[in-house]
């Protein structure tokens, strides 16, 4: 029995805990009685390790397969297992023959493609000449089942390792953006292949995990919002479309950071003409993804038929028999060309069309500022197509939203684009819309009174038309929340002048705020914009840092290492 006053202690936990919370309670208690019950019936004796040494390696994109790589790192050593953690761009590929136990936590990007960090691993593995044979190995693949190649780049890797002579000790395991029960259960299997106690890890894992404790969510939940405002941030003479869209919406959680990702629907135009060509019955029902649909909600809200990729020109070509060059084409126009037979045969092109991918947003919004409301910065993607002006899918509807639209779209968090502590300073580089999360940044800032310093670095095209959210940053420069402010206009001056030019003619003092414990953000366009700017800052380290090349590469992998240089580039 209890005494009273840790009776009325247990009493005031209930009455204040959430469902999920007392759930876990009741997990985590019944582990303790369990832990405790096997230790007075048996020695404590921890379970032996069975090797030595294995290989934890990453590759990620937001960071999400890194942070899960060292929870592993660290979970193996406390079981006796000396854990090597490394990331896949840092990885001696050479090694990989040399490898006996060898485990890969790796992201799936875009369409199927490794992360960028990766992409020498991933192509190394794939190519002819050498054999594995020595190595066992087990693949967790996270991914996203919103797109159409959910956890490929896991996939790939794990049959390559097979093909090349490895043994796999565990399945590859798949998980989705509610990854961390899946990913943890995994790691378990494996460190019950690593010790001799082939039932159960050491105790000092994961025995409450094994007992059922229910762990938190972080999965995308999706919401449904209505858009407040939707204005054009370029003033009248711009070549640029650049929208501030704000969009409230219930039981909104999210961080500085983090983005926003919208599928985007088809136009109807486009749908007619394919229910036209096809003579398909539009309000036929089909099953899809756990539910039934009909076939216009099918096309226009839910597959892909804008660009098709060539694996699915290929199907198409099989299906309707004809020769079809491999190619991106759009399903309206591949119809016209090579038209199928009848609906029922366009009822079997149904099945190998793939879902719409969403597109990710960056969030400009802050949730300290602008409570119940989420904000973001699009810029209205245009091209060109045999002479004829075409516009991106989403972008293009996102700019055309009216007040009061509701629109669907979950919270992608990034978990490695995240504000330091509130005393810390950073450095923002964000060109065009680059500068979105750093609008949240600095409103976050604001709103929660943090004294760490703000420097800005801002660029676009014209300084009349192009300076987005110009108002609300120099009312930041008065008021102190940003120290300073730099901006850049590429095309007010004969010779263009870009953010990475502006850092470099501050180089001085930019340095001196790293060597002080700044932080560096950037964001914008992968390329050139990024690769551009991070040769800047090794001009800079080089230069007012007094080093050579290498030291001055040694040093920015340093900050990246600490998490004091992070990217969130497009």
């Amino acid at each position: 029995m209890l005494t009273s006053p840790k009776f009325k202690i247990i009493q005031e936990l209930i009455a204040t805990s959430t469902r999920e919370e007392l759930i876990w309670l009741n997990g985590y208690l019944a582990g303790i009685v369990a832990q405790s019950t096997e230790e007075e019936e048996q020695p404590a004796t921890p379970a032996k390790p069975s090797v030595n040494k294995i290989t934890i390696a990453y590759g990620t994109e937001t960071g999400n397969a890194k942070k899960l790589a060292t929870d592993f790192a660290t979970k193996a050593k406390r079981n006796g297992i000396n854990a090597k953690l490394v990331s896949l761009d840092q990885y001696r590929l050479n090694d990989l023959s040399k490898e006996e136990y060898f485990f890969t936590v790796i992201s799936t990007q875009g369409d199927g493609e490794p992360p960028a960090a990766a992409k020498k691993f991933y192509d190394h593995i794939h190519q002819n000449g050498f054999k594995l044979d020595k190595l066992k190995f087990a693949v967790l693949a996270l991914g996203d089942t919103a797109y159409p190649l959910f956890c490929k780049t896991g996939e790939d890797v794990d049959n390559q390792f097979q093909k090349l002579g490895g043994q796999r000790i565990i399945s590859l395991q798949k998980c989705d953006t509610d990854y961390e029960t899946d990913a943890d259960n995994w790691f378990t299997q494996v460190l019950q292949k690593l010790t001799d106690n082939k039932t159960a890890p050491s105790t000092s894992t994961s025995s409450l995990l094994q007992r059922g404790v229910s762990k938190k969510s972080t999965g995308k939940k999706n919401f449904s919002g209505t858009v407040l405002t939707n204005i054009n941030l370029n003033d009248r003479g711009s070549k640029k479309q650049t929208h501030h869209i704000e969009i409230a919406a219930d039981d909104l959680d999210y961080q500085p950071g983090d983005s926003i990702g919208i599928v985007p629907e088809n136009h109807p135009a486009t749908v007619e003409t394919i229910i036209s060509l096809t003579g398909v019955d539009a309000n036929k029902t089909l099953p899809y993804r756990n539910e039934v649909t009909s076939v216009f909600d099918l096309l226009h809200k839910k597959l892909n038929i804008v660009y098709l990729p060539e694996r699915v020109v290929k199907k198409y070509a099989s299906l309707v028999k004809q020769e079809i060059p491999e190619t991106k084409i759009g399903l309206s126009d591949l119809l016209k060309i090579y038209p199928v037979k009848d609906a029922a045969q366009f009822e079997e092109v149904l099945e190998i069309l793939e879902p719409t991918a969403p597109r990710l947003y960056s969030i400009s919004s802050s949730p300290e500022a602008h409570a119940g409301e989420v904000h973001i910065t699009v810029a209205r993607d245009s091209f060109t197509i045999n002479d004829e002006l075409k516009f991106g899918l989403c972008s293009d509807g996102l700019c055309q939203l009216p007040q009061d639209r509701t629109i669907d779209f979950y919270i992608h968090k990034n978990s490695q684009f995240k504000l330091p502590a509130a005393d810390k300073d950073i450095i923002l580089i964000g060109p065009g819309t680059g500068i979105a999360p750093f609008r949240s940044f600095l409103a976050e800032r604001d709103a929660t009174g943090a004294i760490g310093k703000n420097w800005l670095f801002f660029g676009d095209q014209h300084f009349a038309t192009d300076f987005l959210y110009q108002t609300e940053f120099q009312n930041w420069i008065q008021t102190g929340v940003l120290t300073k402010m730099n901006v850049s206009f590429s095309r007010d001056q004969q010779q263009k002048i870009y953010v990475q030019d502006k850092m470099k003619k501050y180089g001085a003092e930019f340095f001196e705020w790293l060597q002080a414990g700044a932080y560096i953000y950037l964001c914008g366009a992968k390329e050139p914009m990024s690769v551009d700017v991070e040769q800047a800052l090794l001009d800079i380290i080089k230069q007012f840092g007094n080093k050579k090349d290498s030291e001055a590469v040694a040093y920015l992998d340093k900050l990246k290492e600490e998490g004091r240089y992070m990217k969130d580039v497009y």
